[in-house]
């Protein structure tokens, strides 16, 4: 297997990355994207051997869109910079995209309540609901993926913030991709960090706005 490029999205996750980046398997590459961390994160990554790069505008899809644009490798996966997820189970992941699929992305199996909170759980029903009256069989939104870079790009994902995951997914359904999805751990986030999204109601609800708008 040729090496392959992972995206990190960060802001703020200096007490996880050595635990993520240290677990990422043999050939696996990270690319950090750091979206205005005050906490140390980019120096945090360098010191543990990832490619480190500044992304200004604040959103998830700006920093996405930034890695995905200086990655190199023919597939490209993009995953949670939290602690959250093992990256081991990203080789499930790619084998599948090796095989024919488009786009595979991981379907959280929580190891705890704790881990995926009611309000989070909920929103991601509804829009994976959505997804699939839209003809796409998922019932996640995606923070695990892996995806050819030249089909990535050419999809033309435009969101720069939370809505992001969804517009890939609608855009990938509408062009006719094969998507597959296979179950991956969802763990508690790494104690020091603060999810942006499902660590309150408030951040949930601005995720779920941000990603109404794609549907709009």
């Amino acid at each position: 297997m040729d090496t392959v490029d992972v995206v990190l999205p960060c802001l703020d996750e200096a007490a996880a990355l050595p635990g993520v980046l240290a677990a990422l398997p043999t050939g696996y590459r990270a690319i950090v994207v750091d979206n205005g961390s005050t906490d140390g994160s980019p120096e945090v990554a360098a010191a543990h051997g990832a490619t480190v790069v500044h992304e200004p505008r604040r959103g998830y899809g700006a920093a996405v869109h930034t890695g995905l644009s200086l990655a190199s490798t023919e597939i490209v996966c993009f995953l949670d910079a939290d602690g959250s997820l093992d990256p081991a189970e990203l080789l499930p992941l790619v084998e599948a995209v090796e095989n024919g699929a488009d786009l595979a992305v991981g379907r959280r199996v929580p190891v705890s309540r704790d881990a995926w909170p009611w309000h989070a759980r909920a929103g991601n029903l509804v829009l994976a609901s959505i997804l699939r009256r839209r003809g796409l069989p998922v019932s996640d939104i995606a923070c695990m993926r892996a995806v050819r870079r030249a089909d990535l790009l050419a999809l033309d994902v435009r969101d720069r913030a939370f809505g992001y995951p969804l517009e890939l997914l609608v855009r990938a359904a509408d062009a006719g991709w094969s998507v597959v999805e296979r179950d991956i751990t969802y763990r508690p986030r790494a104690a020091g960090t603060h999810s942006k999204v499902s660590g309150s109601v408030r951040g949930t609800l601005r995720a779920v706005r941000d990603m109404a708008g794609v549907l709009r």
